[in-house]
C-alpha cells in the first residue's frame, strides 16, 4: 500500500456507472487519476451515446490523451462466445512504459486501495501501452 487515499467522489462515481442515474444519461467510462500523491481523483467521465460503434476508440483516445497512469472503469458492451448481448463493468489500469518510474510505481502500489472501493468489478485489464487495448484482446478477457 502507497498510503493513497480514495476520494469519496469516486465511489459515488463507481455506483453511478454501475447502477445508473435514475434522471440522466448512464456513463460509458470514469477516469480516475492520483493528485498530488496523495488521493485518488475524478479525472473525467463520458457518457454513454447509445447509436456510438466508435465507444472502446473514444475511450482509448481519453486514456491516451492523459500521457500518464490512469484507473478506469468502463461499460463494456460485447457479444458472449454464444452471440448474446452482454455488458460488463471492467477496471482497467493503465500504466504507459514510457512514463516516469515513480509514478508508475506510486500508481501499481494504490491499485489495490481504489479496486477495494469497486465491490463487484468481474473483469480487470492491464495496459502498459495501446496495443494491450485492442479491442479483439479485451474482448477475449470480457469473454473468458
Amino acid at each position: 500500500m502507497s498510503g493513497v487515499s480514495v476520494n469519496d467522489e469516486c465511489v459515488d462515481m463507481y455506483n453511478t456507472i454501475k447502477m445508473g442515474p435514475k434522471d440522466k444519461p448512464k456513463l460509458r467510462h470514469i477516469l480516475f487519476k492520483i493528485k498530488d500523491k496523495k488521493e485518488i481523483v475524478l479525472d473525467s467521465a463520458a457518457e454513454k451515446v447509445a447509436e456510438s460503434t466508435t465507444w472502446w476508440e473514444d475511450f482509448k483516445t481519453a486514456l491516451d490523451t492523459a500521457k500518464e497512469p490512469r484507473y478506469a472503469l468502463i461499460d463494456c458492451d460485447y457479444e458472449s462466445t454464444d452471440g448474446r448481448p452482454q455488458s460488463k463493468l471492467c477496471f482497467v489500469f493503465y500504466s504507459p512504459d514510457e512514463g516516469a518510474v515513480q509514478q508508475r510505481m506510486l500508481y501499481a502500489s494504490s491499485k489495490d486501495a481504489i479496486k477495494k472501493k469497486f465491490p463487484g468489478i468481474m473483469k480487470e485489464v492491464q495496459a502498459n501501452d495501446m496495443g494491450d487495448l485492442e479491442w479483439d484482446e479485451v474482448l477475449k478477457k470480457l469473454q473468458a
